[in-house]
């Protein structure tokens, strides 16, 4: 198998709210994001992004808060991580 690293972000206080709207929620909870590398050696990051998990899971409006939350943090991640710098 070739390099592949699973990361998980976790925060009890978002995730709990989101479980507590929809049950179904914490089969997507925690957080999670795939660094791994294809045949060509390129590498690649990939993650569920929140808004969709929320979609999935119809979450209602008092997660829209947290969703939105795990959304810019998870965006902030794969732009720090993936930029290549000057």
């Amino acid at each position: 198998m070739r390099p592949t690293e699973l990361v998980i972000f976790g925060n009890p206080k978002g995730g709990t709210g989101l479980t507590q709207d929809q049950q179904s929620a914490g089969i997507d909870l925690p957080l999670k994001a795939l660094v791994w590398e294809d045949s060509e050696r390129k590498a690649w990051l990939t993650y569920n992004d929140p808004n969709w998990i929320a979609e999935r899971h119809a979450l209602g409006s008092d997660s829209a808060a947290a969703v939105e939350a795990m959304a810019t943090l998870m965006n902030a991640i794969a732009q720090e991580t993936t930029s290549t710098g000057s």
